[in-house]
């Protein structure tokens, strides 16, 4: 029999046996049930109406704590402060294989769940929905929660509410509890404090550079960077009085002088950035802004939290275009910000203000994609570095850029902060733009589109897919007629090697 509730998020007490408890579930009045399915039946699209008709309330005091001061409700017990301890020494070990590592301090439940959960595997499919989500329900899958609002039972309910006594939530706009399930997931692979989601990757660059740079401010980025943030930064930006400078990548000298030479709110840069994934050392980075006064915000959408976790070192904040390796299977865009709960409720109560709500349908289908995270990018990263090196050797290759290789720049840099170099391989063929354009028509497998990171092999010619609309552009950020950008999917590698050796040789 289906058990469905709205609830708060759950703590923990142990039993007898030392296990660790479900979330507690309130006795009701004998009309709820009827109340809840209908509530329900609005609410939760992927819930069985005869689930939910078939609801019951367990009549069961709640189990007391065996383990001093707290209740089931809001306290935590013994074995979850063991949990929470465990935790952190897990951590600081996963985190220690990376030099000078800092963790971030979660909160008692997110240690709890990540004493169970020990791994990004485990997190992946887990986090945020195993113990701590807000529907308490039979199902496995998080459901769908298709609202517009959320009613209370009383004004003393609502006045609850808003003086935070009572969990729930008011305006779709305002939070969702699927779209909730799934920030908690990704604070918990990026090791953050607190994540919100947005309706695109772009909306969440611009929801973060409108709240976290003042009007007047200045902020330092790249010249290798995905062209529509820099097109925002050079457009918008100047409205509001904020200048901006653009040093190289890795151009450490420059990035000094910008921070002498000015009051600078804020750096932000891609690592890896597109398309040439070059690499920025972000624990070097963020002790150079830290001594200014400035915030580091770091792009890491080529990477994915599998690969790099830019917070334990030292990032204030991490956005991600979701669309990509996060959702992970080309059927949905969303973005997200992750980091201290300072600076994530500030791009949050902008975020309420403004508008750009991811869809609970769009969260549902995020969340199904993370559960494969792990596998999708481990597969990927094997993929591509097999697939630069085929390319590095190959005669009809002019250049190969991936950070995995020994030849790139920041291979250094890369190996000391990331556990894995991604799923995409840039490189020039030997021949011109027409030349270039035979190839990509050649290949039989990758699709000729943009975006990257899903399952399905994507390749494009930057020269046309981006930058096509400005030579003058291409020539100052080096986008060369013969410049491929190669996102491998979760296919065979020797179909997709045998594949691109066709195509070459069509050339």
């Amino acid at each position: 029999m289906a058990t469905v509730s709205f609830s708060s998020p759950p703590s923990f007490a142990g039993d007898n046996s030392g296990a660790l408890t479900s979330a507690t579930i309130l006795r009701f009045p004998p009309n709820f049930v009827r109340q809840l399915s209908t509530k329900a039946r609005r609410n939760c699209s992927n819930i069985g109406v005869a689930q939910i008709v078939a609801a019951a309330w367990s009549d069961r005091p709640a189990v007391p704590s065996h383990c001093g001061g707290g209740s089931r409700a809001r306290g935590v017990s013994s074995h979850a402060a063991a949990a929470s301890a465990a935790a952190s020494a897990a951590a600081a070990a996963e985190v220690g294989a990376i030099p000078n590592a800092k963790l971030a301090q979660p909160s008692a439940l997110a240690l709890a769940e990540r004493a169970l959960l020990g791994s990004d595997a485990s997190l992946a499919v887990h986090a945020g929905e195993r113990l701590g989500r807000r529907i308490a329900t039979d199902a496995i899958t998080t459901p769908v929660v298709n609202t517009s609002a959320y009613w209370f039972s009383s004004s003393q309910e609502l006045i609850d509410f808003k003086e935070g006594r009572h969990a729930s939530f008011e305006y779709g706009r305002y939070g969702n509890p699927t779209t909730e399930a799934l920030e908690k997931k990704m604070s918990a692979l990026e090791k953050a404090e607190s994540t919100v989601f947005v309706a695109s990757g772009m909306y969440a660059s611009v929801a973060m550079l409108s709240t976290l740079v003042p009007a007047g401010g200045h902020i330092v980025t790249t010249t290798d960077l995905y062209r529509k943030t820099r097109i925002y930064m050079e457009t918008e930006l100047p409205k509001r009085g904020i200048k901006m400078t653009v040093i190289r990548p890795a151009d450490m000298d420059a990035l000094q002088e910008a921070l002498d030479n000015n009051n600078v709110s804020l750096f932000f840069t891609e690592t890896p950035t597109n398309p040439f994934l070059r690499c920025i050392d972000i624990e070097l980075v963020s002790k150079m802004c830290h001594s200014k006064g400035a915030l580091l915000c770091i792009d890491s959408t080529f990477a994915s939290p599998i690969n790099q976790k830019a917070l334990t070192l030292g990032a204030d904040i991490v956005v991600h275009s979701a669309t990509k390796y996060i959702a992970g299977h080309n059927d949905v865009i969303g973005g997200c910000i992750s980091g201290r709960d300072e600076l994530v409720s500030k791009v949050r109560i902008y975020h309420h203000v403004v508008g750009g709500v991811l869809n609970p349908n769009a969260s549902y289908l995020i969340l199904r994609g993370m559960k494969t995270l792990h596998l999708r990018v481990q597969c990927q990263n094997n993929t591509a570095l097999r697939m630069a090196q085929f390319l590095e050797e190959h005669p009809k290759i002019a250049r190969v850029y991936y950070p995995g290789l020994p030849s790139h720049p920041e291979h250094h840099i890369a190996k000391s902060q990331m556990t894995g170099f991604g799923g995409v391989v840039s490189f020039e063929v030997n021949g011109d733009f027409d030349s270039t354009r035979k190839f990509i028509d050649s290949v039989k497998i990758p699709y000729h589109a943009p975006s990257f990171g899903g399952c399905e092999s994507i390749i494009d010619q930057p020269a046309i897919m981006s930058y096509w609309d400005s030579k003058e552009q291409r020539d100052i950020y080096g986008i060369k007629d013969n410049l491929i950008r190669f996102s491998v999917g979760v296919e065979d590698f020797e179909d997709l090697k045998n594949d691109i050796g066709q195509a070459l040789d069509k050339i």
